[in-house]
Formats: structure tokens, C-alpha cells, sequence
């Protein structure tokens, strides 16, 4: 009886022994997820300030961008979209913050229902990639994931929310990482809108800005003591973008949208930055007379001649005559001028080659290489590094797949 009792709790002992080196091993095979975080209208230039200890530490532990391009229009939605699908703005469709188009109508960032209609969302953002591929993905209030894009949502996704705390954010995230990898996520997007807000109230330079830029790095502060709590600080692949800078807007540097040409002449289609018009039937001529070439503070162009190097024009939805404000200028409806407050704002919009306009890149995790300071890159870029560490096909893309091959470490995948 006891040799046998002895014997059973030896092959008891062994199989807990290889049972436990086989877990271990697995745990290790899983792949790392990969985080995408957005920190709208955050420019690189806001590091190293004394404001920003996670993201700095997140920087020098890992892979930064000197800076990032945005694509044109230097705006939050196509740059977003366009960080997701490797896709210049003219290519996937979303080629501003408000847009027409003939068989859709109106779209703009505050009407549910067009941010919800798939027919505005071309190309293929990664995670539907990812779905089709068998693997789950989830994503916080990131531009286009309200969509069923090409039939597919993500796993799990959220509607976009201002009042959902930044807390609350974090957390949901926190919480989907620390899934069991059944479950656990291969891409998540985290979405914070904060900053973007206050610069375009008070300036990129003001109080307020400067307040959120604090508030946006204790949440990521918070995320990896999450992480580092839960023994995943080292096992999530983590990138940090924004999809453009900030300019000042001084008082009274606005220009009127409707001094710009006759409304008897041509329809408005968007305003602010990058300033679009569509000829009323048989007035082209009268319209081109009055809008194309250079102006005080900003210059026209037909679509199919605005500058090569913005890779803007082809599409549909892109205005037939397009005026760019020169940096520091907005164009507004003259009723909306009233509003206007006596103190400098912010915009964004402006040519995407500005110093002003220039985005923030940052990647941290087991695939990067630490300590690695990257060159200049374009946001188009991002796309098929990210489909690389999520672990699948990259889809037609305008990005450079060897740009940032330096950020990644010999044992990535």
C-alpha cells in the first residue's frame, strides 16, 4: 500500500510539474496585445517639460518619433481613421470633420447617425482585419468604430462619450487587458479628447492646455500602474499618438466665409481651416474668378491642382475648389463671428508640414526597442507596424512598411 501511494503521489507531483511548465509556456507563446491610445491635438513639443513623467518614461524606455506628419487635412477624424488603415484622407473617404456627398448627404462629427453609416468609411481599419482573422478587438470611442465598416464591428466597442470620465476609460481598458487570453483583446483603442478641447478654447499654450496635458499623463500614470499590477507592464505593446498639433489663433485673425465668394456664385462646404466650395450649376467660371489664387491669409485651388505633396484631390467628397487659411487664421460664418472670444484659441487644419501641425509617436512594450529615437515619420507609417504586432496581413496601404522597422526589437514578432 505504500509503495503504491508513494508512486501515484510522485506521477501526481510530475504531472503538476508539467502541467504547470506547460501553462507557463503558453502564457509566454500568447501574443502581446497591442494598445493604440490617442491623446487628440498633443504635440510632441509638450515632453520633457516637467508635465509628463509616464509618457516621458514611456519614451525613453522605449521608441519615440522626433515627430509624426498628419495627413491633409490636418484634422481629427481623417488622421484618426487614416492612423487605423494606413490610408491617406483622399483615399479612405473621410476626407474631413464635415463632409457631403451625393448619395449620403450631409456628415459631421455631432450627427450620430452619419458617424454610424458605414458607406462613409472606406478601406479596411484594422480591426476588422483582426475579426476576420478570428481574433477580438475592442475599441473606446476611436473615429469609425461606431461603424459595422465593410459588415464588421469590433468585438466590443463604445459610442463616443464627453462625459465618460477619464477614469472610467482607463479601466475599461485596464480591464480588458487583464482578460484571460481567450478573451483578452489582440488590438484596443483608448480615445481622449481633453486636450484638444481646452487648446481650441484657450490656445495650445494656455493654463487650461497646459492643465490637461498633466491630467492626460496621470491617466496614462494610472493605466501602467494598472498594468504593472497586474504583471503586464512588460507584456502589452503599447503605442501613443495624436493626430496633430495646435496653432494660436490671435483675436481677430478670422476671415468671413461669405466674403470669400458671391453665395449667389458657390455652395459652402466646410469651414474653418481647409475651406471648401462647390459651384453652383453653370457659375464656375464666376466662382473660380473670385476664389483660385492667392488672397490675404489664405489661397484657392481647383481640387485636381491643389499640391502634390498633400496626396489630396481625387476623391469625390473633396470640394471642387479648396481655399487652405494660413497657419493662425480660421474662416467662419459671419454669424458664428460674434462668438468668437476676446482672447487667443487654438486650431489645427493647417498644412500638415507645419512645425505647429506636428503629431506625437510613442511605442513601449516587449516588441520595441528601448531607448530608440526615430527619425521624422508620416502617420500613414503606423498602420503596418500595428498590423505587424497585432499579427496580420497588413490591407492596401499608402504607409512604408520599413519606416519603422528600427523601433523593433530583434525578438518581435
Amino acid at each position: 500500500m505504500i509503495p503504491t501511494a508513494a508512486t501515484a503521489l510522485l506521477a501526481l507531483l510530475l504531472s503538476a510539474c508539467a502541467t504547470s511548465r506547460h501553462d507557463s509556456s503558453s502564457a509566454a507563446a500568447d501574443p502581446a496585445p497591442v494598445l493604440l491610445v490617442s491623446l487628440d491635438g498633443f504635440h510632441p513639443r509638450y515632453l520633457g517639460q516637467g508635465r509628463t513623467p509616464t509618457v516621458d518614461a514611456l519614451a525613453d524606455g522605449g521608441v519615440r518619433a522626433e515627430w509624426m506628419t498628419p495627413s491633409y487635412p490636418s484634422l481629427t477624424f481623417p488622421n484618426h481613421y487614416t492612423l487605423v488603415t494606413g490610408l491617406r484622407p483622399d483615399r479612405h473617404g473621410v476626407v474631413h470633420n464635415t463632409m457631403w456627398d451625393e448619395a449620403l448627404g450631409g456628415f459631421k462629427l455631432s450627427d450620430r447617425e452619419a458617424v454610424g453609416e458605414s458607406r462613409w468609411w472606406g478601406g479596411e481599419p484594422l480591426w476588422v482585419t483582426a475579426e476576420r482573422a478570428g481574433l477580438p478587438t475592442a475599441t473606446l470611442s476611436w473615429p469609425g468604430s461606431e461603424a459595422a465598416v465593410a459588415g464588421v464591428r469590433p468585438t466590443r466597442w463604445h459610442a463616443f462619450d464627453d462625459t465618460r470620465p477619464i477614469d472610467t476609460r482607463v479601466d475599461m481598458v485596464l480591464g480588458w487587458l487583464k482578460e484571460p487570453a481567450a478573451t483578452r483583446p489582440r488590438l484596443a483603442t483608448l480615445y481622449f479628447e481633453h486636450l484638444d478641447h481646452a487648446a481650441h478654447s484657450h490656445g495650445p499654450d494656455s493654463p487650461e492646455a497646459l492643465a490637461e496635458v498633466a491630467r492626460l499623463d496621470a491617466a496614462l500614470g494610472r493605466l501602467m500602474d494598472g498594468l504593472r499590477d497586474a504583471g503586464l507592464d512588460d507584456a502589452v505593446n503599447i503605442v501613443v499618438t495624436s493626430d496633430h498639433g495646435m496653432a494660436t489663433v490671435r483675436p481677430g485673425q478670422v476671415g468671413i466665409v461669405e466674403d470669400m465668394v458671391d453665395e449667389a456664385d458657390a455652395r459652402l462646404v466646410t469651414t474653418g481651416q481647409s475651406v471648401g466650395f462647390t459651384p453652383l450649376p453653370g457659375r464656375t467660371a464666376q466662382a473660380e474668378a473670385q476664389l483660385l489664387g492667392r488672397h490675404d491669409h489664405y489661397e484657392c485651388w481647383r481640387k485636381g491642382e491643389l499640391p502634390a505633396r498633400w496626396h489630396y484631390g481625387t476623391h469625390p467628397r473633396v470640394p471642387a475648389i479648396v481655399c487652405q487659411m494660413d497657419e493662425g487664421w480660421d474662416a467662419i460664418k459671419r454669424d458664428w463671428a460674434g462668438n468668437r472670444p476676446s482672447h487667443a484659441r487654438g486650431s489645427h487644419g493647417f498644412d500638415p508640414a507645419l512645425p505647429s501641425m506636428r503629431a506625437l509617436f510613442i511605442a513601449h512594450g516587449p516588441a520595441f526597442r528601448p531607448g530608440t529615437v526615430l527619425s521624422p515619420i508620416e502617420n500613414v507609417d503606423v498602420y503596418p507596424l500595428l498590423a505587424r504586432l497585432v499579427g496580420v496581413p497588413a490591407a492596401p496601404n499608402d504607409g512604408d512598411a520599413e519606416a519603422l522597422l528600427p523601433a523593433l526589437s530583434a525578438t518581435s514578432p
